[in-house]
């Protein structure tokens, strides 16, 4: 046999390479999302990265180890005992008591103790050289009663009420070159050994079943009836050996006779190296190609979860999207000018008498307004304070708004609904600390104006005109200004409060000019809408940094993908010229 150290050849190094990378690119793609099928593809996901770790990508790095064969099988079909007698004395302890918890038993020759270490199959099991009932662990047991090439392992049964051993049991059997599947007259027809059996012909790994414990009178008709069950699941070319039910020695062994068949057979494969390499090659075969055909599988869930992904951030997008056009409407179509704010400009501007006058002879006094301002310091404050609360208000109601429906959108899908429940708080309310945030940015906001009222009236501070109306009074005016320039008000509102924008409107040219209040309009608008956008982002990004917390990569189903038809690449290329593409 083969040194252990024997470097692969290069095509094997490429192999081992692309199985490295599918292996990686299986381990990085995330289905966090409950959305149906994903649980089917997360369960395959894992069980094809357990297979390449433990069976493909050691078994490939070792090529010419020993034969392992795994026998699994059903609750009682005395698989421990048929091991025992295969090896010709007891190396494994047939459970008294179900389920029988112990660590899996793998004899092999003393020669062949090399191939076993840690880093070899199963690297994630313990090894160990005691009976243990820790299933991490791996019971390693020489024997020179078998034959160099050849190794058995007892595998706990598939159908354990334990859940732990049946989750050991499927891992063992995905990690063996040639599966012994041990059943009984009693349970041959049972649904789970058939399951496994089903995934062994969908794998092409090499299966041989021992139909056990079956009454001498009853073996030629379960046997038959057996083989056509095997026939029409593909799996009509596995061998089939019976052993009858009889009783066992003192030391728990079947008479040599019984088991005489199924050891000469499995002799026969570690002596002949062809016949064992065949074996190999064809459960290591199967397995790979199987392999890349479910990653597939996996990479269209993974392209499903961006999918609901983008459509989730679609929706949180939509909503305060929608609450920062709400907001930039309200303040300038003449919303904010009513109310509060509406009577401290009154107060500010003079008389209500002058408001009044307004609704019909705007038009008429816009060249004489100026000049009855009679507004004084306190009262421009009242109007900043009267702004800062109308806005205030105008920005929490919008988010709270947003945040309702975001959460209404969400909680529409399964995802979204998981997504929230997992949050640590409630989505479907504006931020606790928004008030707090609205106040300083708004306050913010209205310095904002205040520098631009400043900084452009900086030559012009000793005019009568700016004296008069001070900087504090231009900058509510500009306020104004800003609150009704999309002009959509209707009816009375446009005696009012129109005119209240007409004449922030004239208190400011009288100062700056025409070109020059433009301008500062606009700034003003401008940096509104900033301090409003900054807001409603941080609000969006609660939905935002939970859809984040998912950390899917837009590139995962392609990389699957691709390292899927690499694998493929190279196994079609190592076939034999004209050779099957499926073999």
């Amino acid at each position: 046999m083969t040194d252990p150290t024997t470097p692969p050849s290069a095509e094997s190094t490429r192999m081992l390479t692309a199985l490295v990378r599918l292996r990686g690119s299986l381990q990085e793609a995330r289905l966090p999302l409950d959305i149906p099928g994903v649980e089917e593809q997360r369960t395959a996901r894992q069980e094809m990265v357990d297979q390449l770790e433990d069976y493909v990508i050691p078994r490939l790095m070792t090529i010419d180890a020993p034969l392992l064969t795994v026998v699994g099988g059903s609750t009682g079909a005395g698989k421990s005992t048929l091991v025992n007698s295969v090896v010709g004395h007891r190396v494994t302890e047939p459970g008294v008591l179900r389920p029988t918890t112990r660590s899996p038993v793998l004899v092999h020759h003393p020669d062949d103790a090399e191939w076993f270490g840690q880093d070899r199959l199963l690297p994630d099991l313990e090894r160990v050289s005691h009976a243990t009932t820790d299933p991490e662990a791996l019971q390693l047991v020489p024997s020179t009663t078998l034959p160099p090439g050849l190794a058995i392992l007892d595998a706990p049964d598939i159908d354990s009420v334990e859940e732990r051993n049946r989750t050991l049991a499927a891992q063992l059997l995905a990690a063996a070159d040639l599966w012994l599947f041990v059943t009984s007259a009693a349970r041959y027809a049972d649904q789970v050994p058939w399951g496994f059996l089903r995934q062994a012909a969908e794998r092409s790994t090499a299966v041989a079943i021992v139909l056990d414990r079956t009454p001498a009178d009853a073996v030629q008709t379960v046997a038959t009836h057996l083989a056509r069950m095997l026939a029409s699941r593909g799996l009509k070319d596995s061998p089939l050996f019976t052993v009858n039910e009889v009783p066992v020695s003192e030391d728990g062994l079947l008479p040599a006779e019984e088991v005489a068949d199924i050891r000469g057979w499995l002799e026969s494969l570690a002596e002949d190296s062809d016949a064992r390499g065949a074996v190999v090659k064809q459960t290591l075969d199967g397995a790979i190609r199987t392999l890349t055909r479910r990653t597939h599988g996996v990479a269209d869930a993974a392209a499903e979860q961006l999918v609901v992904a983008r459509s989730l951030r679609e929706d949180a997008d939509k909503a305060y999207d929608t609450a920062i056009a709400a907001i930039s409407l309200a303040s300038a179509d003449g919303t904010l000018l009513r109310g509060e704010v509406l009577a401290r400009w009154q107060e500010f501007v003079g008389t209500g008498e002058l408001l009044k006058s307004l609704e019909n002879r705007v038009g008429w006094l816009r060249d004489r307004i100026v000049n009855t301002v009679k507004g004084k310091p306190q009262q421009a404050e009242r109007v900043t304070v009267a702004v800062e609360s109308g806005l205030e208000t105008l920005i929490l109601e919008h988010a709270e708004a947003a945040a309702e429906r975001a959460e209404a959108s969400w909680l529409s899908v399964a995802p979204g609904k998981a997504l929230l429940a997992d949050a640590g708080e409630d989505l479907g309310r504006a931020s606790r600390d928004l008030r707090r945030k609205a106040e300083r940015a708004v306050r913010d906001w209205q310095q904002d104006v205040l520098e631009m009222v400043r900084t452009e009236g900086a030559d012009k501070r000793g005019t009568a005109r700016f004296l008069a109306y001070g900087v504090n009074g231009l900058s509510v005016a500009l306020m104004v200004v800003v609150f009704a320039s999309t002009a959509g008000l209707t009816g009375a509102e446009v005696g009012i409060a129109g005119g209240s924008a007409v004449l922030g409107q004239k208190l400011l040219e009288a100062v700056f000019g025409d070109q020059a209040v433009r301008t500062l309009a606009e700034r003003s608008r401008k940096a509104l809408e900033i301090r409003v956008g900054d807001l409603m982002e941080a609000e969006r990004a609660r939905y935002v940094d939970l859809l984040a917390t998912l950390d899917l990569a837009p590139t995962t189903p392609e990389l699957l993908r691709a390292a899927s038809r690499r694998v493929d690449d190279l196994r079609f290329a190592a076939l034999p010229r004209g050779g099957d593409a499926e073999s």
